[in-house]
């Protein structure tokens, strides 16, 4: 079902989300750190990898995903969004979505790639509030939301002027959220992505999303470009349950 018009009824609702929304994701001021990713492919980053770019790699994996995360992708998915972060301490990223057909099918294959990014300090295992790093790991991807209009979203779409990112923020950082995609970590599934509830706590962070990339490292959340964030919108299904798989090579190889 598609949530559509504004995204609350209520003003003080409102408030409090984008109280969540300008501690969250997508950075303030001080986001310069990062840089753009000179067009790093994905292709060709895994050209560099190894062994998953090897003819005998597994079709029936993610390509450079190790067995503890590869495990955690639920056997039901047939879409994965696949974060390749350039290192520990590295805001660049690769996004590439991977599908699988139905029935019988179990090979993935690769649809598209963007260059993206992660968190300006890069990733972690043990994310935290504030601390400007991605969290690692395989979420489910559920809800989406933004400033725009709804672009065609097959994930129920909430969108109104709450999802605006602050102007004291730099101009380029303006448009981060015209789109977003929340990503299932600390938050509860089926809301709109800046419900301020937090099952974990506040201490664990939150309002981690894909989102619409202004060239450098975010808060924590993945950008990518407006045309990857429109065409994840349009594909992601909710009956092919899809995730997100994400972290440097190292964590996700492991």
């Amino acid at each position: 079902m598609r949530i559509s018009g504004t995204m609350c009824t209520r003003t003080a609702a409102l408030t409090a989300m984008t109280v969540i929304l300008v501690a969250g994701c997508g950075g303030g001021a001080d986001d310069g750190g990062g840089g753009a990713s000179g067009g790093k492919n994905s292709s060709g980053s895994a050209q560099r990898a190894g062994h998953s770019a090897s003819p005998t790699a597994d079709p029936t994996r993610i390509p450079e995903v190790g067995d503890a995360l590869q495990s955690r992708i639920p056997a039901g998915s047939r879409q994965v969004v696949a974060v390749y972060g350039k290192g520990e301490d590295s805001a660049d990223a690769t996004v590439v979505l991977y599908t699988r057909a139905a029935g019988e099918g179990r090979t993935w294959e690769k649809q598209r790639s963007w260059p993206a990014h992660n968190g300006k300090r890069g990733w972690t295992v043990d994310h935290r509030e504030g601390d400007k790093r991605s969290p690692v790991g395989v979420f489910t991807l559920t809800d989406a939301g933004g400033v725009l209009p709804d672009p065609g979203s097959r994930l129920p779409y909430a969108q109104g002027a709450a999802f605006a990112a602050p102007h004291y923020w730099p101009k380029t950082h303006w448009h981060d959220f015209d789109y977003v995609i929340a990503v299932d970590y600390n938050r509860v599934k089926g809301t709109s992505p800046i419900d301020p509830t937090r099952p974990e706590g506040r201490r664990k962070g939150g309002s981690i999303w894909l989102h619409m990339d202004h060239g450098s490292g975010t808060s924590g959340c993945v950008s990518l470009p407006k045309s990857g964030m429109e065409y994840l919108l349009r594909t992601l299904d909710p009956r092919q349950r899809p995730v997100v798989v994400m972290g440097d090579k190292a964590h996700l190889a492991s």
